[in-house]
């Protein structure tokens, strides 16, 4: 029989692959796309601090988003890992509260963030006279400490919320790491309150943020449209693109999971959906950044000597 409590407890993550043998290869192909994404990350994030070339605002937005995507896909995929591959299932009370408090922290954080950089690829283009005065360093500074308080607030009310919640007995969350949604469907109580506040949340993190950088990519590919210089064209046009495959492949599943109704939803397209923004984009961008950038792969270059043999 079903009980509730408000004490403390373990919570159980029914994980993402079933355990057989397809699913340790494919828990295999997730840790190596960790593997990679944390490389890709951290590559990233030594080249523009090291690189004096890349210490511009664009790039230390960039560096914030390695740091941002390295923390996301190091909160859910260790401990995925490691319950599969000890057929452990369980997370304690805490542990599932601080997972869930850096998940949202990520989440948000990356969201805003996305909109600066837009910002900062649209000031440059579109206003490029007005550029070292609205993108100064102190701005730069100023916007990156923004995107962390603001999402670290957001994410602890979220957090305090879904632990003062009495959940029944056994607490089965559906999911491969502590998404609160997923914990909801545990709740001994009317979530009306706190599905009401995560509706916001994504509107105000996620959607408006998304408008607002298509937007203004639009007013920036007219601009790059109507350019006289070929190469700057075509320099620029490179760079808005390589934003808008970002965007879209991080934002897209993201605002169709959590701004469905509940009743639309099911625990195993969840799964699939999140998949997208929390292992594979942390992978894409590094990648999608250096390959698509010519400043980057210069600086691959003189950092660890990456392409100079191509040269010869």
């Amino acid at each position: 029989m079903e009980k509730c409590n408000h004490t403390s407890s373990d919570f159980i993550l029914l994980g993402l692959f079933p355990q057989t043998q397809t699913g340790l290869l494919l828990l295999f192909l997730i840790i190596f796309i960790f593997v990679l994404a944390s490389m890709g990350n951290l590559a990233m994030i030594h080249l523009i601090r090291v690189d004096p070339r890349l210490h511009t605002p664009m790039y230390f937005l960039l560096s914030q988003l390695s740091l941002m995507d390295l923390m996301y896909i190091s909160t859910t995929v260790p401990k995925m890992a490691f319950n599969f591959l000890s057929g452990q299932k369980s997370i304690s009370f805490l542990g599932c509260g601080v997972q869930s408090f850096f998940f949202v922290t990520m989440a948000c954080s990356e969201g805003l963030l996305l909109a600066s950089m837009a910002y900062d690829r649209y000031v440059a283009i579109c206003h490029p006279l007005h550029y070292p005065i609205r993108m100064s360093n102190r701005m730069c500074v100023k916007m990156i400490i923004g995107c962390w308080t603001v999402a670290s607030i957001n994410s602890l009310a979220h957090t305090v919320y879904a632990l003062h919640i009495p959940y029944r007995r056994p607490r089965a969350i559906d999911h491969f790491f502590c998404d609160i949604p997923a914990m909801l469907p545990l709740a001994c109580m009317d979530t009306w309150g706190y599905e009401y506040m995560g509706f916001l949340s994504t509107i105000l993190f996620l959607l408006l943020p998304f408008l607002g950088i298509t937007a203004s990519y639009g007013r920036v590919l007219f601009a790059v449209y109507c350019m006289h210089s070929k190469e700057g064209r075509k320099k620029a046009f490179t760079t808005c693109s390589t934003h808008l495959i970002v965007v879209i492949f991080y934002y897209t599943p993201f605002v169709y999971t959590y701004l469905r109704p509940k009743n639309l939803r099911s625990p195993a397209e969840d799964k699939i959906l999140a998949v997208f923004y929390t292992i594979l984009t942390p992978m894409l961008n590094p990648i999608i950044y250096s390959l698509r950038n010519e400043e980057v792969l210069g600086a691959m270059t003189r950092v660890f000597g990456i392409f100079s043999s191509l040269k010869k």
